[in-house]
């Protein structure tokens, strides 16, 4: 799947002092998949009676054996078991409950992780609201397996170690998240775009964006189209093929009726036609 994924921030940035801090290691427990492109899950409950907010995250695994890793915040997770298949283009992990979605209900990703990326914190002032009142009550870890050969005997602990604080952060983080698909004939350069309007009446402040291909990706970018096309302006563009961390953006902001704008730039050097989007 092609995608460019934007953490955003809603308003301006504010000091906050003497934070007090926690945090949790959110990791498979001790996964032992049979094949490569499993995708299994994890949940973890938060409490419904304390809110509290991410402001960090710090990835605990390696690309050797980590295609990817998404967090998810759901309202409910996909199963209730402690671990579980979730990958709409994953191979079955029979000794694992059947195939279901990270998330039962109330699905947004939270962060996500690949090509041995290093740590994410959040601007000072700007987190993701979890628990307590708020819609995400579980945090669920999915992890692409890109190869069960490292994974040792006792099992597989890749994750994330995520860093919270309990005083309330002025500013929201959020994630905009688009993929696109497609075919792409062999020997060629293809572009596979995908655009949204944005239709809720707030100023959006992208900070950082990350981007994702598998092996054909040269180029992934981002843009704020305005004026019904006629205005573009480049919000990030980077080599899916580096780390995909979280890289900084240009300084701009999104408002109501701004279009968003991707662009995967792909190029097949294999001997026949690649096919991409929800599949391999």
């Amino acid at each position: 799947i092609m995608k460019i994924l934007i953490i955003l921030l809603i308003g301006g940035i504010t000091f906050v002092s003497s934070q007090r801090k926690v945090s949790i290691s959110l990791k498979m427990p001790k996964s032992k998949p049979n094949h490569e492109d499993s995708y299994l899950c994890t949940s973890y409950k938060l409490d419904a009676n304390k809110e509290m907010d991410i402001i960090g995250y710090e990835p605990q695994a390696d690309e050797k054996t980590a295609h990817h890793i998404l967090i998810y915040g759901c309202k409910t997770p996909g199963s209730m078991e402690p671990i579980y298949n979730c990958g709409s283009m994953n191979k079955m992990e029979f000794s694992y409950i059947w195939p279901t979605y990270p998330c039962g209900t109330g699905s947004q990703v939270v962060y996500a992780w690949a090509k041995n990326a290093t740590n994410l914190t959040l601007p000072q002032g700007v987190s993701f609201k979890v628990g307590g009142s708020n819609a995400i009550q579980y945090l669920v870890l999915q992890v692409h397996y890109a190869s069960v050969d490292y994974i040792p005997e006792e099992g597989d602990e890749s994750g994330v170690n995520i860093h919270f604080t309990d005083e309330s952060q002025p500013k929201t983080a959020g994630v905009i998240y688009t993929s696109s698909g497609g075919r792409i004939p062999s020997g060629s350069e293809t572009h596979l775009d995908v655009s949204c309007a944005l239709q809720d009446d707030i100023v959006i402040h992208p900070f950082a964006f990350r981007v994702h291909t598998h092996k054909l990706g040269k180029v992934v970018s981002g843009y704020k189209v305005e004026n019904q096309g006629d205005s573009w302006t480049l919000i990030g563009k980077e080599n899916p093929q580096l780390p995909q961390m979280f890289y900084e953006t240009r300084n701009t902001t999104l408002t109501k009726g701004d279009v968003f704008a991707s662009r995967c730039t792909m190029y097949n050097f294999e001997d026949h036609a690649v096919w991409v989007g929800s599949t391999k």
